[in-house]
């Protein structure tokens, strides 16, 4: 690296955003990057992640396809095959009515592997700083951005990422930045949108996640199907999800339960706190067995109140931008939270990185990643909160249901397959290459 970078950029979070954003970045020895994280070591919170196809096309031009599938007996496959099969089974019997086909495998990790995966590429120029959580930003017109840090010290940069998750302080002070100008300007009402951006909203889900050992699952139900088939498990308000990761030892589980009429309000108590195993089993215990068998093997699941942003009218201000759960927080339930954090990364990492951006007009860079970026993970946000309302059958009252014939309950089972397909198939069928692109002939033509 040259004694003088060509601008120094500071990321706050070394969640899979932050860190594919300083890997991205990285591969230009003239910029200087420096991650902040709050956590005493790094340690990914979670258990497993997927990605389908739009994502993991990202991941091979960053060249980290190689590495992560160290991690994995999943063989990536181009053309259609099975993604999920899909139970009704809030019943003592289940119904088995669709399955899922996707252009290109669904490809599951374990989260630190996915992290040490990124950690293993990152070139040693890139300092990683723990226990290092920031408390605010100033940002002036011109001269470097002043960065405080909860344990007193500070630091400066020329650009600031904000990966900082949910709670992301990046964006509190950005949009109390922002209210304050607008209220000097007497635009009140842009003030009070502003001041209501800062903090999450519950979306009326809890989420139970676990990982069973698969020994353990395989001596309560010998060839349980989620050994070898990913598998959702639908029911009136609730569903279960679960799959195998790190070489088939253990089984990712998830179980959902949602008050969609409580979408938007406070969550009264912590948001992710370890829970009794009965306190999961108790919302579960009519359905069928295959979901017995997995509750049965589940011990002190973290509990997980799903919090979400309302859409937010920019990611962007000045030389600051916030990128994955720190702009966009959504509801899980198409699995593309780690994939959206990618997409933003690289698509930064490409403006950022291009010859053509200087010190001088990084403000424009970022302006343009919030214009082709936006409008993208404000549709997926919208479409994960549909598919939430469609595996927990929300449009469907149980009266209706004791009406119908099974043939007829079978036919709409399946038309629900089909619409929450079409509603989710953005995530095999597109590619992230129409919005880099356009972002490079925006930075070209400005």
């Amino acid at each position: 690296m040259s004694s003088e970078p060509r601008f120094r950029v500071a990321i706050c979070g070394a969640g899979i955003g932050g860190l594919t954003a300083a890997l991205a970045l990285s591969r230009s020895p003239d910029i200087e990057v420096q991650v902040y994280e709050g956590a005493q070591k790094l340690a990914e919170l979670g258990a497993g992640i997927g990605l389908f196809s739009r994502p993991w096309e990202l991941i091979r031009k960053l060249g980290l396809d190689a590495e992560l599938l160290k991690y994995t007996e999943i063989k990536p496959v181009e053309g259609p095959v099975t993604a999920f099969n899909y139970r009704k089974s809030d019943t003592p019997e289940g119904i088995e009515f669709y399955t899922l086909v996707t252009k290109g495998n669904l490809m599951t990790f374990h989260r630190p592997d996915f992290q040490n995966a990124l950690l293993q590429n990152m070139p040693r120029s890139t300092r990683i700083h723990c226990s290092k959580r920031l408390r605010s930003y100033i940002q002036r017109p011109t001269g470097p951005i002043e960065l405080y840090f909860e344990d007193g010290t500070t630091a400066t940069c020329d650009i600031l990422i904000g990966a900082d998750g949910l709670k992301s302080a990046v964006r509190r002070s950005m949009y109390t930045e922002k209210a304050r100008i607008a209220q000097s300007e007497q635009k009140m009402r842009e003030a009070m949108e502003c001041e209501a951006s800062i903090e999450p909203v519950w979306s009326g889900t809890n989420a139970y996640r676990a990982l069973i050992p698969a020994e353990r699952l395989s001596a309560r139900y010998p060839g349980h199907r989620v050994f070898t088939q990913p598998t959702q498990y639908l029911g009136k308000d609730g569903y279960v999800i679960a799959y195998p990761i790190a070489k088939g030892k253990f089984i990712n589980f998830v179980a959902f339960k949602s008050r969609h009429d409580l979408e938007g309000t406070k969550f009264n108590g912590p948001w992710v706190s370890p829970s009794d195993s009965s306190e999961v089993t108790s919302m579960f215990r009519t359905w069928e067995p295959e979901v017995q068998a997995l509750m049965d093997c589940i011990e002190r699941p973290l509990r997980w109140s799903i919090h979400i942003l309302r859409p937010l009218s920019t990611y962007v201000h000045g030389r600051v931008a916030l990128i994955g759960d720190a702009a966009h927080a959504s509801p899980p339930h198409q699995g593309s939270g780690a994939g959206q954090a990618i997409e933003d990364a690289f698509v930064l990492a490409t403006l950022l990185t291009h010859p053509s951006t200087t010190r001088h007009n990084l403000s424009r860079a970022l302006s343009i990643f919030d214009h082709v970026r936006r409008p993208v993970a404000h549709d997926v946000h919208e479409r994960n909160r549909l598919n939430g309302q469609y595996f927990t059958f929300h449009h469907t009252s149980p009266s209706e249901e004791l009406s119908l014939s099974p043939e007829e309950r079978l036919r709409r089972l399946k038309e629900l397959g089909e619409t929450f397909t079409k509603n989710w198939e953005w995530a095999w069928m597109t590619s992230a290459e129409p919005v880099v692109r356009e972002a490079l002939q925006l930075l070209v033509q400005s």
